[in-house]
């Protein structure tokens, strides 16, 4: 991933030229960001900026929504992502029956009338259009007619913890998310998957025992079943180490999904123990936001015979957080 861009995502003035790249950016992983790599250097050719203009929700979801797939990333965690990769701008298309019934032509001459384009930034497999009519290959003629540039990105390719090398695509981060391996999906992100959302009531078991949880309500998907190690950042600036549980609880009989997490202060010096819920004051109880970031698999889930089992398994959940959290996810490409 590039460094931090400085610049902001205000519109640039009615007669600024704009290099584009066009997508559903979810997840907004190494292959997203090469395009926004790219996208910069022709930007520095041409005296322009760049634009990323992004389709949210995804098109699936207004044309088939049951089967959309799971969602990776809200529209304000595309934005953040795509602008501290480089893009200038970031603009929602939002996937309405008429936008979605353009011809590629139509499609590409509408973008043509809002933005002085100077270049588009594709990957191999982008299409647009009615029926996803069009192609790299209808965009490059275009571009002849229409008079602008289209650079096509080969894919970027990650390896995994166990060798494997794989395309950087969403599916690929969806499927290893899938599957608890949250250290791998933040090989292909290029940043640790983070689950964006609000904390609501949950059935406040937690706090009878001792660890209070955080119930975390997000549009995002959830990984596997599992405890895992990850930050919780808050609006406010601040981050905690967080020992997360996504699952039914088994140890209570049946209960509906969910992700809590145990946000942790430091240990203190005094105690060995690693499991202090920190203090959230001046938060509310419930109703506010907050990013949850997986870096690490502990465990899976377990039903434990009575509450002190539990309670013991938890504390070595913390200490285990701590320790799996001292270092960011590996997000090294080959």
């Amino acid at each position: 991933m590039t460094a931090p861009n400085t610049h902001t995502t205000q519109p640039a003035g009615p007669n600024a030229r704009h290099i584009v790249t066009i997508g559903t950016f979810d997840g907004v992983h190494r292959g997203h960001q090469a395009l926004v790599d790219r996208a910069r250097e022709l930007a520095g050719e041409h005296d322009a900026s760049v634009a990323a203009l992004v389709f949210d929700p995804n098109p699936i979801e207004a044309l088939r929504p049951s089967q959309a797939p799971a969602r990776l990333t809200t529209f304000e965690q595309k934005r953040d992502l795509l602008v501290r990769s480089g893009a200038n701008q970031v603009l929602r298309l939002e996937p309405t029956p008429a936008l979605l019934g353009e011809s590629p032509e139509q499609f590409v001459r509408e973008i043509l009338k809002q933005h002085r384009v100077a270049g588009i930034v594709e990957g191999p497999d982008f299409r647009f259009g009615r029926g996803r009519a069009g192609d790299v290959h209808t965009l490059a003629a275009l571009g002849g007619t229409l008079g602008f540039k289209v650079e096509v990105v080969n894919p970027v390719s990650v390896t995994l913890n166990d060798h494997t090398i794989v395309p950087a695509r969403s599916t690929i981060v969806r499927w290893l998310l899938s599957n608890g391996r949250v250290d791998d999906a933040a090989r292909v992100l290029g940043h640790p998957y983070t689950m964006r959302g609000r904390i609501v009531r949950g059935d406040q078991r937690g706090r009878t025992i001792g660890f209070p949880t955080a119930n975390l309500d997000s549009p995002c998907l959830a990984p596997a079943d599992g405890v895992y190690a990850g930050l919780a950042r808050l609006a406010d600036g601040r981050s905690f180490t967080a020992a997360i549980s996504v699952g039914t609880k088994p140890t209570f009989g049946d209960r509906p999904r969910t992700v809590e997490a145990l946000l942790l202060a430091a240990p203190h010096p005094d105690t060995p123990s690693a499991a202090h819920p920190a203090i959230l004051s001046p938060l509310p109880e419930y109703d506010w936001p907050l990013d949850l970031e997986f870096h690490r698999w502990i465990r899976d889930q377990v039903r434990y015979d009575g509450l002190p089992a539990l309670i013991e398994q938890i504390h070595r959940d913390c200490e285990a957080a701590h320790a799996l959290t001292a270092t960011p996810p590996h997000a090294s490409t080959a």
